[in-house]
């Protein structure tokens, strides 16, 4: 890729999709949250992150041009995709791409708070695409990808293109909320929220799990080993977590 690429009819709107994905788990002990630090390490690396990216990047009808990863010390992970939208258009004796280029990145951030229990693993994704794909379609997929209990998303269109008759274009596709592009079995297993600002082409949305089954937040510990009140305590230190993840602010 090292020769310059000739752009042919370029539709300068950018697309950006901003996605934040939290996992919540509870690991009793220094060495449970260790432990369960090292897990989502090895589990979310960045061969498999690549892996997800490329998939997505196949999913919204573009290709890679180069892809750039990075696991780091002592925990998390970063993958960068250079993307294109990839139709070839003859030009007199020539072939020229019409490539309109594009992005794709994640960042992995896996912590934990001695003092609560708590460990919480976080995904950020970033993809912006210009011309005419959008990164949309591929919400149901970036959601099922990974343990998602709260999911905060951000859709924005900038720039403007022009129509065959010169008239500026500063939207090219309908939308109302992102909610739209989500499958409804997956919205009914969230409470959702929508802040909107249609003037601006710019779309909100946050998302919170609705039922916790207690025995998938706990690390290495089996439900039946705690005591009634302690699986309370639990279940309310994890609620208490993930509201004021989704909330933005610091509530109890």
């Amino acid at each position: 890729m090292g020769e310059k690429m000739k752009l042919y009819g370029f539709n300068n709107l950018t697309k950006a999709l901003s996605f934040n994905i939290y996992d919540v788990c509870y690991a009793k002990t220094a060495r449970e949250q260790k432990d369960y630090i090292a897990y989502i390490d090895e589990q979310y690396n960045s061969e498999r992150l690549t892996g997800i990216l490329t998939n997505l990047t196949d999913m919204i009808g573009a290709q890679v041009l180069h892809i750039s990863q990075q696991d780091y010390e002592p925990q998390g992970a970063s993958v960068t995709l250079l993307i294109a939208e990839g139709s070839m258009i003859p030009a007199g004796s020539t072939q020229v791409a019409h490539l309109d280029k594009s992005h794709v990145t994640v960042h992995t951030y896996p912590e934990y708070h001695p003092e609560t229990c708590l460990a919480t693993f976080r995904v950020d994704i970033d993809v912006a695409t210009c011309g005419e794909i959008t990164p949309l379609s591929t919400l149901d997929y970036l959601i099922g990808s990974f343990d998602s209990d709260i999911i905060t998303m951000d859709y924005r269109v900038r720039g403007f293109t022009r129509s065959v008759n010169g008239r500026k274009l500063f939207m090219d596709h309908k939308i109302t909320s992102i909610q739209d592009y989500i499958a409804q079995e997956t919205l009914e297993r969230y409470d959702a929220v929508d802040i909107n600002v249609y003037e601006a082409n710019l779309f909100h949305t946050k998302m919170m799990l609705k039922e916790i089954d207690l025995q998938n937040y706990l690390f290495n510990t089996d439900i039946y080993e705690l005591p009634p009140k302690k699986r309370l305590d639990i279940m309310n230190s994890l609620r208490r977590e993930m509201i004021e993840v989704f909330s933005g602010r610091n509530i109890y």
